[in-house]
């Protein structure tokens, strides 16, 4: 894991070299300082040399300033040397998730992800920083500063020696415990995202059930864990502290006794005893920058091993090795003996054998939960097939490009997903990069002129966060005046106009309709009705094609599709 995480530094040797270089000697400054104090006392006083002692504090108050400006090097580049990394690791993550299959959507919540992507990398960026360069000045400063004792008197170096230990014993024990504490807390993190983001985006739905109270007793519990998580990190660091200063001042008073008494004998000078005494304070501050690390980096590894595993996640549907772009397609499908389940599920859809001819409109019809959904997934490869499989234009999608196979499917479906943002870029995700003329005459042809016109800033209108501003029309509208910009030779819709209403329904059956021409087009559909003329349609029962044909020979045929329609005129009859 270390080399891995040591890797993400090779693209910023230089500034490293620079953080460290500097602080290297930033320590080996503060090393200097007792053994200047040690000279002063015992060199400097003595001969009460005035001109003397002037220089040797303008030479001090010139390292000092010195030390001050490697100070500020250490503080602002080594950050920036942090927030390098954390950039290239979140670019490097959102890039991963981009690549994720909808199996792991499916299986994953999206405050967690967003956890993942934004709390863990902050703590590692600090990691970055603080880590490698803090653990080496530590270990620098702490050796150094042992052997400056040993060569003032080293009777009293080896006592100190002796209790030091106690000190580190607390520190080590203390940072084990942290870290999986920490772990835990990332946890809560992604679960108060969670609940966040259920609360925020469905709060028309908690209003409208009156429900605040219920949601605030679920958030209570949620940050109730939090608090309780966090204050038992906070209890274990009070104790490390609290543990480690005592060690230091017992240290200090130790030295102080015995170096009294070495200097009353004359074993140790006056300079010498000060000299001793500030450098048990350095030898004491690697241990508080151990601490300080320790504190840091049970949250930086944690969240790096989550960054690991989500790196680690290899996306279910992938290209295969020798996939090709995909030329511009026809539009002829085939579904050989097409199976599929849902992870180690039972199977959802189970021998389905169809034929697609290019330009031809096809419905699938049947109960909820028969796998129309699942049978339409299949085609853009949003999942593979388990057993069998499908082709277009006579080659095997998985032969084809993920990115060059699904350029060429326009999908329009019930649920329509809208970007925070204007008309113009919601519009032109379906081309990046179109005119906008283009945009205009998609939008024209999908019947979205007239409410474009009706906007105060037409175009350049925001639709606010998932196109709250719109109707449910209006949606599906620019939903398809998207797809008349990318203009796929395959088409699909997944009941684009099921949760309209009638009036709503019918102006956008036409611009379906105009959208549909020339392509091959899928349509699944609730209300019987839109479907009348369509080429062929297809009823799909228990993860089979139960009966295919046109809608009149169907009826005729006194099967599944004509019971759904019996069904369906019994309702409206009712």
């Amino acid at each position: 894991m270390l080399r891995q995480f040591f890797a993400y530094y090779r693209p910023h040797r230089r500034l490293f070299l620079l953080d460290f270089g500097c602080a290297v000697l930033s320590g080996l400054l503060e090393l200097g300082f007792p053994v200047a104090v040690k000279a002063f006392v015992d060199v400097l006083l003595p001969q009460a040399n005035w001109p003397l002692i002037g220089l040797a504090t303008a030479g001090l108050l010139a390292a000092y300033v010195a030390n001050a400006g490697l100070m500020a090097v250490v503080t602002y580049w080594g950050h920036m040397l942090g927030i390098n990394i954390e950039t290239e690791m979140r670019a490097r993550a959102f890039a991963h998730v981009q690549r994720l299959s909808f199996s792991f959507f499916d299986a994953n919540k999206t405050g967690h992800l967003v956890g993942r992507l934004t709390k863990d990398l902050e703590e590692i960026g600090e990691v970055a920083h603080h880590g490698p360069e803090d653990l080496f000045i530590a270990v620098m400063t702490f050796l150094g500063a042992f052997a400056l004792m040993f060569a003032i008197n080293a009777e009293l170096a080896l006592l100190t020696c002796l209790v030091l230990p106690m000190s580190v014993f607390v520190t080590l024990r203390y940072g084990t415990r942290m870290t999986n504490n920490w772990r835990a807390l990332f946890g809560r993190v992604g679960g108060f995202n969670v609940r966040i983001e259920e609360n925020v985006g469905g709060i028309r739905v908690v209003q409208a059930f009156a429900n605040e109270a219920h949601e605030r007793r679920l958030f209570a519990t949620d940050n109730a864990r939090y608090r309780t998580t966090k204050l038992e990190a906070y209890r274990l660091m009070a104790a490390g502290m609290s543990l480690n200063y005592l060690g230091m001042r017992l240290t200090q008073m130790l030295v102080l006794v015995v170096g009294a008494y070495f200097v009353l004998r004359g074993e140790l000078t006056p300079g010498g005893f000060v000299g001793f005494l500030l450098l048990v304070g350095v030898s004491f501050r690697p241990v508080e920058k151990i601490n300080s690390v320790i504190e840091t980096y049970p949250k930086g590894i944690a969240g790096f091993r989550r960054y690991l595993d989500l790196l680690a996640t290899e996306p279910d549907v992938a290209d295969r090795p020798g996939a090709r772009p995909a030329p511009a397609l026809r539009g002829d499908i085939r579904y050989e003996g097409v199976a599929f389940a849902y992870g180690t599920n039972r199977p959802v859809l189970r021998g389905v054998d169809l034929s697609i001819r290019a330009g031809e409109t096809v419905a699938f019809v049947g109960p909820s939960g028969a796998g129309k959904t699942t049978i339409l997934s299949l085609l853009p490869r949003f999942y593979d097939v388990t057993a069998g499989r499908i082709t277009v234009d006579e080659t095997d999608i998985r032969d084809l490009t993920l990115a060059s196979l699904r350029g060429q499917i326009g999908i329009v479906q019930q649920d329509v997903f809208l970007f925070g943002g204007t008309m113009r870029e919601n519009i032109a995700y379906g081309r990046l990069g179109a005119s906008d003329a283009d945009i205009l005459e998609a939008a024209r042809r999908a019947r979205l002129d007239g409410v474009i016109e009706a906007l105060p800033k037409g175009l350049d209108t925001e639709i606010g966060e998932r196109g709250v501003r719109l109707s449910g029309g209006q949606k599906q509208r620019l939903a398809i005046a998207r797809i008349f910009l990318k203009n796929p030779p395959i088409l699909i819709l997944d009941e684009a106009t099921s949760a309209l209403d009638t009036e709503t329904e019918r102006a956008i059956q036409a611009s379906l309709a105009e959208l549909a021409q020339g392509r091959t087009t899928l349509v699944i559909a609730h209300r019987l009705a839109t479907i009348r003329d369509a080429d062929r349609i297809v009823v799909v029962e228990d993860g089979r094609v139960a009966e295919e044909g046109r809608h009149a020979d169907l009826i005729r045929g006194d099967g599944a599709y004509a019971r759904l329609h019996r069904a369906q005129l019994a309702d409206g009859a009712a």
